[in-house]
């Protein structure tokens, strides 16, 4: 699912799929849109021209840059662009798709005969036609994410030194080995549609990261430790800390900006501490889970099952289908956890690897309630899928990874609403016998249905009698989603709220990757049965 390994860093798909450029070629400002209006207008009269009683256009340009290092070396930089054009239509009552990187009047027209062609050979042997929710048409629009500092416009030696100052750091703690990158995405995509849209959308994501490794000499032993930093829907400005973006506590905790320098260090004595840890006693535990592990959890147990069509069955590419079935859904009572989750799914949140203006079919990005008082009320649905779960209108969370790509129904940013009475991450410990308290993601594993799972994460902290006692290793938590989400006794307020993230989520067949953000406040759970990893069976 992640574009990170613990042992060192992996491309995303998007970073591969594009052609090798000159940093400098980052900055070009691209097709003029008068240019991509022209050409998706010779599109849709072609779709139309041959039978498409519906068709829509996406022109895609896809920027992305990798800065990779390790300890006192350069490991890789890597700048790559893609531009090309993915036609969708409906005819004779079925999808087809086609796509070219020959970005030509000309061609784009053959392209989108193509693509009706392949609409009506599927017509041959699909039973059932497309109900597709109706969507107003926008005019011509535009979208940019609210960036502060282009990453393109940071020099590639400028994130070399920050990241060889962040190797530095770690070294002077006593790693033996730590890895950095600074990862940079932007899309720039035109659409259009036979509904009377015309939307350039501007979208910026970025993501620093690192993992330091402490080797003990006498046993052999080693402890690592990741960032803590989350991918963003931001620009550069995330690695510029300011006073009021730190969430002070047992640990230190960042909040809309990142401090990496800081965090490095941390992150070396966290793993001489991890060394040093006792290993855990299995048994039941109350859990307090930092926004930097709950994401994960939040991202698998809920995010994914209520996909439509993992529920439908549709789907079942990475990670299997859904018990969230549509009968839970209409009894209207089903009782996914406890009175106080509130799960939201949501396209517009700033600074989410989500955040978009409009989908891409051309839907104007929303907000939705998933799960309400604990109860399902709802699920993630695109145009087709609408009038199967009854809605009259798309919720706006479609997408494809590329130009090249037919675009389909991903995940939206799926967050935990935070709590409404004030209540700080020590209040939450303070009143806890028997626990742990987790920071950072892990290792997990869920089943083919979403229901029963385990996760990991990258610090412990045992809690007796309400205080801190030291650190622990080898802590990982089982549950089923049901039993674990009605366990939440307690949620942390806003003034907690952080948002973790995945940047390479994969899904589908062939696969498709996308970048989704999920928030939460610090949360606490009760009785969630704890094992030991290091201990054999």
């Amino acid at each position: 699912m992640s574009a990170l390994t613990a042992g060192g860093f992996v491309l995303p798909k998007s970073f591969l799929f594009g052609n090798p450029v000159d940093a400098m070629e980052l900055l070009n400002e691209g097709m003029d849109v008068g240019m991509k209006k022209q050409l998706s207008d010779a599109a849709l009269t072609a779709a139309r021209a041959k039978g498409a009683s519906y068709a829509d256009v996406r022109i895609g340009r896809y920027l992305n840059q990798f800065v990779s290092t390790r300890e006192k070396r350069v490991q890789g930089i890597a700048n790559t662009e893609s531009f090309g054009v993915g036609i969708r239509v409906i005819a004779n009552g079925c999808w087809g798709f086609a796509a070219s990187n020959n970005v030509t009047k000309e061609n784009i027209a053959k392209t989108a005969e193509r693509a009706v062609a392949v609409a009506k050979a599927n017509s041959k042997i699909q039973a059932n036609t497309v109900q597709l929710a109706p969507q107003k048409g926008y005019g011509e629009v535009a979208w940019k994410s609210p960036i502060e500092k282009n990453a393109f416009e940071v020099p590639v030696k400028d994130k070399v030194d920050l990241l060889m100052t962040v190797n530095s750091a770690a070294m002077a703690g006593g790693a033996n080995f730590v890895n950095s990158a600074i990862l940079a995405v932007n899309e720039q995509k035109y659409f259009a549609s036979t509904d009377g849209s015309y939307i350039d959308q501007d979208v910026h994501r970025l993501f620093p990261t690192f993992t330091v490794t402490k080797i003990d000499k006498a046993s052999g032993k080693f402890e690592t430790r990741k960032s803590l930093s989350s991918p963003v829907g931001m620009g550069y400005e995330y690695l510029t800390p300011l006073p009021n973006t730190k969430v002070q506590g047992i640990v230190t905790r960042y909040k809309d900006r990142y401090d990496i320098l800081e965090d490095v260090k941390n992150a070396t004595a966290d793993v001489d501490q991890k060394l040093k840890a006792k290993t855990v006693e299995p048994g039941k535990y109350d859990l307090v889970l930092d926004p930097s592990h709950l994401w994960l959890t939040i991202h698998e147990s809920v995010a994914h099952p209520t996909e439509l069509d993992r529920v439908l069955g549709y789907e079942a590419n990475y990670a299997g289908t859904s018990f969230l079935t549509l009968d839970k859904w209409q009894s209207k009572n089903f009782k996914f956890g406890s009175d106080i989750v509130n799960i939201h799914a949501d396209k517009l949140q700033k600074g989410s690897l989500g955040a978009v203006g409009y989908d891409d079919e051309g839907v104007k990005t929303k907000e939705w309630e998933i799960i309400k008082d604990g109860i399902l009320v709802n699920y993630q649905a695109i145009r087709d899928q609408a009038h199967i779960i009854g809605l009259k209108e798309s919720q706006g969370c479609c997408y494809a990874q590329t130009w090249a790509d037919v675009q389909f129904q991903r995940m939206p940013n799926v967050s935990l609403v935070p709590g409404k009475a004030k209540l700080s991450v020590d209040d939450m410990i303070k009143n806890v016998e028997k626990g742990i308290y987790i920071i950072g993601d892990g290792s997990f594993s869920i089943d083919q249905q979403r229901y029963n799972f385990q996760f990991g994460g990258q610090t412990f902290y045992e809690i007796k009698n309400g205080k801190i006692a030291g650190m622990l290793k080898d802590v990982a938590y089982q549950a089923n989603t049901r039993e674990f989400w009605n366990s939440c006794v307690a949620i942390a307020d806003e003034s907690d709220y952080r948002l973790g993230g995945a940047f390479n989520d994969g899904k589908g067949q062939p696969a498709q990757s996308n970048a989704v953000s999920h928030g939460s406040s610090t949360t606490r759970f009760n009785g969630v049965n704890v094992i030991n990893t290091a201990r054999k069976i």
